[in-house]
């Protein structure tokens, strides 16, 4: 069992699941797997419980349904509270993440302090590749607006490779996270960023998907947008825990 492990949610991922199952495994530091799938009709689960035989470091749970990523990602959280790991990591299954970049947020992350850290896209100027010019100006000044109505300094609030030590989940009441879609991403680090963790960007160059279907949308958008300012406003009226 490794000390790390990355959460992987999926649906409908078959032609990717895989082949970033194989990469992560082929890593030179060890990483365990945990797959959160969604009721892939496409049989991506089926995939993963062919690979189970290979992999004892696999693991996944299945649910009924497309339930959100925000839940995704909290059932996998909690999942692996359980059994201790002290590095948990967001990663996506269709390779826009590099899970060569793995261990560079597990070297940034394994420090004396608790500590998030974020695969940023716009840590050292706009590294996207292969997506429309107006994709990558609506993801640049969407960070740019969680900025302003936060005040987080950070580069990329939208991220979705992540790796938390375990004592800022541990400390983040779940049942507060409210947004389901990726603003979900956004009220995880506007959290961790009150409660004063450390918080530390590395830079990634991030790919868009060469087979699969993007699950962005209108409406997991239009949550981001409101859900900040919401999100901001309930912040006034409630304690955060401090941390020394």
């Amino acid at each position: 069992m490794s000390d790390s492990i990355v959460i992987i949610p999926t649906y409908n991922e078959k032609e990717n699941i895989e082949k970033i199952i194989r990469k992560v495994f082929s890593l030179s530091k060890s990483f365990d797997i945990l797959i959160i799938d969604d009721g892939s009709p496409d049989g991506t689960a089926l995939i993963v419980k062919d690979l189970q035989k290979e992999y004892q470091s696999l693991q996944l749970v299945e649910r009924k349904g497309k339930l959100g990523l925000g839940t995704a990602y909290i059932a996998g959280f909690k999942w692996c509270l359980e059994r201790q790991y002290n590095f948990i990591f967001e990663m996506d299954a269709d390779f826009s993440h590099n899970p060569e970049d793995l261990i560079n947020l597990y070297n940034a992350c394994n420090t004396e302090k608790p500590t998030l850290t974020i695969g940023s896209r716009y840590k050292s100027g706009v590294n996207v590749v292969n997506w429309p010019m107006g994709r990558v100006i609506m993801s640049y000044y969407a960070s740019a607006y969680v900025r302003l109505i936060t005040g987080m300094d950070i580069r990329d609030t939208t991220a979705g490779f992540v790796c938390y030590n375990r004592k800022v989940l541990e400390a983040i009441p779940f049942d507060k996270i409210k947004m389901k879609g990726y603003g979900f991403q956004i009220e995880m680090k506007f959290t961790t960023w009150k409660m004063k963790f450390n918080i530390i960007e590395v830079p990634i160059i991030f790919t868009d998907r060469k087979q699969g279907t993007s699950k962005m949308s209108g409406g997991i958008f239009s949550e981001a947008v409101w859900g900040v300012i919401k999100m901001k406003w309930k912040s006034f009226f409630r304690n955060y825990k401090q941390v020394n």
